[in-house]
């Protein structure tokens, strides 16, 4: 039998000072659990009760954590549950050294049959939007429902090999001199579009889980995978946040024009759409729970 962590407080919490709350003490109201399957153990948060299930995939910079507001307004309607990637917080790496977004997202169909969700609605944010668009061409019965929020496309592509070799060289060169803390550091000024100060925190607390092994393998996904290759539901949606300059909205508009997907803009967001704009984002996801 799988050994899960107790959950603690898993109840919904809806004041307003609980949205103040600094990161470690969120973690009370969207507790990390962990289990430990004979493959590898799960870190994963979860909140809410309610079927069906969500499950939330965060991006190359990002943890399970950055999910805490959104997965708030969801939790009264659905049980929510936002994993940390493999090397993500305590979540264990890989076995490829290279994967491909199927390694990733086989990985995930074993959390998800271990938690009995099925079936549940996908939500995939950045390079999470990659892997939720493999995991949908491997297990599509699984889905109720698939939504990819500023999409990742990868730079698999044969067009974009030049292109590449220097984001893997400069994401790696990063990781040596910086270190997980200063990218950590560094990450608002690009994934946040407002002045809020509790959006920087955020997105420097999760981004300080993230272990040097589980940030090369997500590097190598992104730079040898293209979110081409994957046949998504014909039901699913692609949003981008109004000023995203990772993943652009002209970007992710080209990727749902080329998919014959209805896209639609995150209004006053930058590429962490979740965390600047959680109720517009937990909107979205709540429709296709109907």
């Amino acid at each position: 039998m799988p050994k899960s962590t107790p959950t603690q407080n898993n109840g919904v919490v809806k004041s307003a000072a609980a949205n103040s709350l600094p990161p470690h003490q969120r973690d009370q109201v969207f507790p990390e659990q962990h289990l430990v399957l004979p493959q590898a153990e799960f870190s994963f948060r979860r909140i809410g009760e309610q079927q069906p299930a969500v499950v939330l995939l965060h991006g190359i910079g990002s943890g399970a954590g950055s999910w805490w507001a959104c997965a708030q307004q969801l939790a009264e309607h659905a049980q929510v549950i936002a994993w940390n990637a493999p090397g993500y917080a305590g979540s264990t790496p890989l076995k490829q050294a290279r994967p491909m977004a199927t390694d990733y997202a086989r990985h995930l169909h074993t959390l998800v049959q271990a938690l009995n969700l099925s079936p549940f609605v996908l939500v995939g944010h950045s390079l999470g939007a990659l892997i939720a668009a493999a995991y949908s061409s491997l297990f599509a019965s699984n889905l109720k429902g698939l939504l990819l929020f500023s999409p990742a496309v990868g730079y698999g592509a044969a067009d974009k090999l030049a292109r590449s070799q220097e984001v893997r060289q400069g994401r790696l060169n990063n990781l040596k001199n910086l270190g997980i803390q200063g990218m950590a550091e560094a990450l608002p000024k690009r994934l946040v579009h407002g002045t809020v100060p509790e959006h920087h925190d955020e997105v420097v607390y999760n981004a300080t889980r993230i272990t040097p092994k589980g940030y090369r393998q997500a590097v190598e996904l992104l730079c040898q995978d293209d979110i081409n290759r994957y046949q998504v539901l014909s039901q699913t949606r692609v949003y981008c946040g109004e000023y995203d300059i990772v993943t652009t909205p002209e970007q992710s508009a080209a990727y749902a024009q080329h998919q014959n997907l209805p896209f639609q803009l995150v209004k006053n967001a930058g590429h962490a759409c979740y965390v600047e704009q959680p109720q517009q984002v937990a909107e979205f996801i709540s429709e296709r729970l109907k």
